[in-house]
């Protein structure tokens, strides 16, 4: 394994293309979206599909589907709520999946190469195959490039400071080298010619990753709306103007047609010049899908969850990387910190040393720092006494800190996590918010969240309408509260995703 060295940082994304020269969001070729059954083997389901192809997808589903969400057949699993990507080796015989720590988990005849140990100054979002299919490289978001196998090492943005957190990578089969993209479209290119970035644009929704030319030649960007940016490449279609049931997370290049397929987090495929083998589209997943991965052999792709769970399609199952469930919760605790609860009267709290706290990214959205950040709860509010304190209107009122105690902690979180920003959009935020019963002002409960919405005007942000959902269903007794709490503190995205 070569972990990223400061020394050899480099950064390539100049030459950026004009608009006029950016073949991407508007120019889609919507299809009508037919339905496709076929068994789901290990879930006992049914799946269904989202086709973008030149004709609408068959209504009778090929026999050689495969879909499948179990533990065999790999070297271990992987925390649940943190996988992020999976890579398939050279003879499709099997592959590798990691999560943001850079754990990786080897399937099928995937050697096992080894995983990264200790801290991370930022979570790994990525990694890719090399040609060869003997090694992979994991990137985080700073940029940082760690090798395994017979990856090589050819820089990094580790010791950069971004616009933009970086997403996704990809390698170049012509020259081995690879690029790294942004959550703007920003390409850093090591070792393979860069083609062009969104980088110098304002998109309507962030990049989400890339997939690079079977020859070579150049590379999609995908964005959250499925809107396609080509470089060097064909532009064969996107979703940019399609509203979406669920946010597009990746996508992968079919390596016998040299089309490529868009993948949503519900697991709903959007093909273009490839073929559509299935989906997961129609059915209820347990977490969301993270990002796919084509089978080399050209027959299929796979995707993977958050958990670890792999759905294949046209392709081999080797096995999942799903961790075994936990002991029964008893809904009664969420292993949280339990702070101060609500005070008569505040005072300013201590914040985290300068530079101490680093965000972390699920796709696009930001999470606190766990050493920084883990979340704390109030010990008035319980699942015994909802209804007279969460379920009441008007409850947080009662609780929430004055202004002028919050402003000056704000002031110190914002130095504590590197966030430079506008204040006006950028949250002072109850990681476990108030109407869960998170506690006041605890600091371990408290962190400037960057606001994920473009082109934000206040501090009004997508956690904001999931602690809304959240609470209706604590407050309809469809939610354990420990259970709401748990959920999260521990990645909020997840959450999301798990309670829409």
């Amino acid at each position: 394994m070569t972990e990223s060295s400061p020394s050899r940082a480099a950064h390539s994304r100049t030459g950026v293309t004009s608009p006029a020269t950016v073949r991407a969001i508007g120019r889609w070729m919507p299809r009508l979206l037919v339905a496709s059954m076929a068994a789901l083997v290990g879930i006992g389901g049914l799946l269904a599909i989202a086709s973008a192809t030149g004709a609408p997808a068959s209504a009778t589903a090929p026999s050689s589907h495969v879909a499948a969400h179990s533990a065999t057949g790999c070297s271990g699993y992987l925390a649940t709520g943190t996988v992020v990507a999976m890579v398939a080796t050279r003879d499709d015989g099997g592959y590798w999946i990691a999560n943001q720590a850079g754990q990786v988990v080897a399937c099928g005849d995937a050697p096992d190469l080894g995983s990264l140990s200790g801290p991370l100054a930022r979570p790994v979002v990525g990694m890719a195959a090399t040609p060869s299919g003997g090694g992979f490289y994991l990137v985080a978001s700073d940029g940082g490039i760690f090798s395994f196998g017979d990856a090589r090492f050819q820089g990094s943005t580790g010791a950069l400071t971004l616009n933009r957190p970086v997403v996704g990578m990809a390698v170049d089969a012509a020259t081995g080298g690879y690029w790294l993209v942004a959550s703007d479209g920003g390409i850093f290119s090591f070792g393979a010619p860069f083609a062009g970035s969104t980088g110098a644009l304002t998109l309507n929704r962030p990049v989400v990753g890339m997939a690079a030319s079977p020859s070579g030649t150049g590379y999609w960007l995908v964005a959250t709306d499925g809107g396609i940016f080509a470089f060097g490449v064909p532009f064969l279609g996107s979703m940019g103007a399609v509203p979406l049931n669920r946010p597009v997370v990746g996508m992968a290049t079919d390596l016998a047609t040299g089309g490529y397929w868009l993948v949503a987090s519900d697991g709903g495929i959007f093909s273009y010049g490839a073929p559509f083998h299935g989906s997961t589209g129609s059915i209820s997943l347990n977490l969301p899908i993270v990002g796919m991965e084509a089978s080399p052999s050209g027959a299929g792709y796979r995707f993977v969850a958050t958990d670890g769970g792999v759905f294949a399609f046209n392709t081999a199952f080797y096995g999942s990387a799903v961790a075994p469930p936990p002991p029964p919760a008893t809904g009664t605790s969420s292993g949280l910190r339990v702070g101060p609860g609500p005070q008569a009267s505040y005072s300013v709290q201590p914040q985290p040393a300068a530079g101490s706290c680093h965000y972390r990214y699920s796709g696009v959205y930001p999470l606190p720092d766990p050493s920084c950040t883990p979340g704390s709860i109030s010990p008035a509010v319980t699942q015994a006494n909802i209804n007279s304190t969460i379920c009441v209107s008007g409850y947080t009122a009662t609780v929430r800190p004055p202004s002028n105690i919050t402003s000056a902690e704000k002031i110190g979180s914002a130095a504590a996590y590197g966030y430079t920003g506008s204040f006006s959009t950028g949250e002072y935020d109850h990681l476990v918010p108030l109407e869960l019963g998170g506690d006041p002002n605890d600091p371990a409960n408290l962190w400037v969240e960057p606001n994920d919405k473009a082109g934000a005007t206040s501090v009004y942000n997508t956690k904001d309408t999931l602690e809304n959902r959240l609470r209706t269903m604590v407050c309809a007794g469809q939610l354990a509260l420990a259970t709401a709490q748990q959920a999260i503190a521990s990645n909020w995205a997840v959450a999301n995703q798990t309670y829409p």
